[in-house]
């Protein structure tokens, strides 16, 4: 990666405050990146990608596969301007729930509450940045204060919502867009958490401690005697249901990460654990820059993901990776979906969905567990024993 010395002093606050915004770009199916994707990238990750717009334009939006897509989101994303695309996604009804960071989404938060971060430079001098209050992440540049007045937000948000028990990530983050909605109405615009409140789609956090929104929660417990806390037991639960209800199931992976696996665990949990062999996915995309070589899940491959269940073994055709930078290949890859004859779908809003999703995974699990008893109990049996 590109390095050198930290820049030359005299550098101020304005200065490394004075790129242009970042704003969430938002894709309208631009014929000419279609005609791009499909004639111009032919070969090596180019085809590789070219390959994933394919599979999910043609197959997994097509509406007799009523196919159910997550979403997984890891990296840097939404500081980077890429919310936007998933805003797109989801109002079209092209991604149906998102597993994400927990920074992804906290850092979302700050469109919605119309905080500025700028474009800036990869090579600056860190040290006057942190003098001068200023925090970097790569060449996003933003005042600290932006941190600040978040974190404010969120802990007001949890007073007001009057929570105080165990709950989901999936409800706190429906509960949090809706709040964004009422105190700052439009905001779904220009936000993940306030637009997916809007369209139904459920927000699960894979590892919540690790973020601010985590920090904040563990604030609030902390100072205020507070009894709320999320529940990572009802997150793999509902993942669970809502991959048991799907017709067929897909997913896009952006990075890899603990999103990748809490996505991809779903199908292991439910024939290693609760018995219900659902057969493993049927559509797989991820894009990354991460390689199998190191032996981590972020670069395990589809092929890989067969032996734990994790993938269907007939469908590996329709499973691709793409070596690439998000920033760049995912704004291609959703404006080539949204401008394809199937890039829009009647929404799921699975948020709505998910007692029903739970009580039929229960339903199934004890019937599961039923069976596995009387069959040990049918193979101890002295009949079962005559020769």
């Amino acid at each position: 990666m590109p390095h050198r010395a930290p820049g030359s002093p005299g550098h101020s606050r304005q200065q490394f405050l004075s790129g242009k915004p970042i704003r969430y770009y938002r894709p309208k199916g631009s014929p000419d990146i279609r005609q791009l994707v499909d004639e111009g990238f032919q070969a090596f990750n180019a085809g590789r990608l070219s390959e994933a717009c394919g599979i999910f334009s043609q197959k997994m939006l097509d509406p007799a596969e009523d196919t159910t897509i997550g979403l997984t989101v890891a990296g840097a994303l939404t500081p980077a301007g890429l919310g936007g695309c998933v805003i797109e996604m989801m109002e079209r009804g092209l991604v149906d729930f998102l597993i994400s960071t927990g920074a992804n989404l906290y850092h979302d938060l700050h469109y919605a509450l119309n905080f500025t971060l700028h474009r800036g430079s990869p090579f600056v001098d860190d040290v006057a940045l942190y003098e001068d209050g200023v925090i970097r992440i790569y060449d996003v540049l933003f005042p600290a204060t932006v941190l600040l007045e978040t974190d404010a937000y969120i802990r007001d948000f949890i007073v007001r919502s009057g929570l105080d028990g165990p709950i989901a990530t999936s409800e706190f983050h429906y509960r949090l867009g809706l709040d964004l909605l009422e105190q700052y109405p439009g905001c779904e615009e220009h936000s993940v958490v306030a637009r997916a409140a809007r369209a139904g789609v459920p927000l699960y956090t894979s590892s919540p401690g690790d973020s601010s929104i985590g920090m904040n929660l563990a604030y609030h417990e902390l100072m205020n005697n507070s009894r709320l806390m999320i529940d990572p037991n009802r997150d793999v639960n509902e993942v669970c249901a809502i991959v048991l209800a799907g017709k067929r199931n897909g997913c896009v992976i952006l990075g890899g990460g603990s999103p990748k696996n809490f996505y991809l665990q779903a199908q292991p949990t439910l024939w290693e654990v609760y018995g219900i062999p659902k057969g493993g996915n049927d559509y797989f995309i991820q894009i990354t820059t991460d390689q199998v070589v190191w032996g981590g899940l972020s670069g395990a491959t589809p092929a890989e993901a067969v032996s734990w269940g994790k993938v269907n073994p007939g469908v590996l055709p329709d499973t691709v990776v793409a070596y690439c930078d998000s920033t760049i290949a995912f704004p291609i890859f959703c404006e080539y979906a949204v401008g394809s004859p199937n890039g829009r779908r009647q929404r799921k809003e699975l948020v709505h969905k998910r007692d029903e999703l739970l009580a039929n995974l229960v339903r199934d699990a004890r019937a599961a567990r039923e069976k596995r008893a009387s069959d040990a109990s049918a193979l101890d049996s002295p009949v079962s024993n005559v020769k």
